[in-house]
């Protein structure tokens, strides 16, 4: 099983992300843990996004290939980047998608706050936001506040387990 969880910076995607990879016990990978790993300077140029997200797509096809199930975590903020791993997981595996929201009040708080693996701030996020494409395939939308994270992996649980049974019929 293939979970993409995207969305804009500071949505909380990679707090809810991680917590759903341990409820699942799935691989968990991470667009700015990747991203940290691969490229000391980061400029978060359309060459550095290149390089991260297919080492993201080779994670995904390795987990497919040795039928664990992986959470991909980072923005996905084009279709034709979500359409690449479609691409490459089917028809061997259905990829279930999540997007992660929250108010952009609360983004711009969440922005303001140092984070471990992501310099994203609230410029990034504008500019993301401009350039975002809205998702095609079904999906899950989360609201994220900053006290309901037990209800969004509640609501994800039973939306995973509702395509689960559908893709197995």
């Amino acid at each position: 099983m293939v979970i993409i969880i995207m969305g804009l910076p500071g949505s909380g995607k990679s707090y809810f992300a991680e917590r759903l990879a341990g409820v699942l016990q799935a691989e968990y990978a991470s667009s700015d843990r990747i991203r940290k790993a691969m490229i000391p300077n980061r400029t978060y140029s359309a060459s550095e996004k290149e390089q991260v997200y297919e080492e993201m797509l080779h994670r995904m096809q390795l987990a497919i290939t040795e039928g664990r199930n992986i959470i991909l975590d980072g923005t996905f903020y084009l279709n034709s980047l979500r359409q690449k791993y479609i691409k490459h997981a089917q028809p061997v595996c259905t990829i279930i998608f999540i997007e992660v929201r929250a108010d952009e009040s609360v983004i711009r708080e969440r922005l303001k706050q140092p984070r471990a693996d992501s310099e994203a701030d609230f410029n990034v996020y504008k500019l993301i936001q401009s350039q975002w494409e809205p998702l095609q395939e079904p999906h899950l939308t989360l609201h994220s506040t900053n006290e309901n994270i037990t209800e969004m992996l509640e609501i994800a649980h039973q939306y995973i387990q509702l395509r689960n049974d559908k893709s197995a019929n």
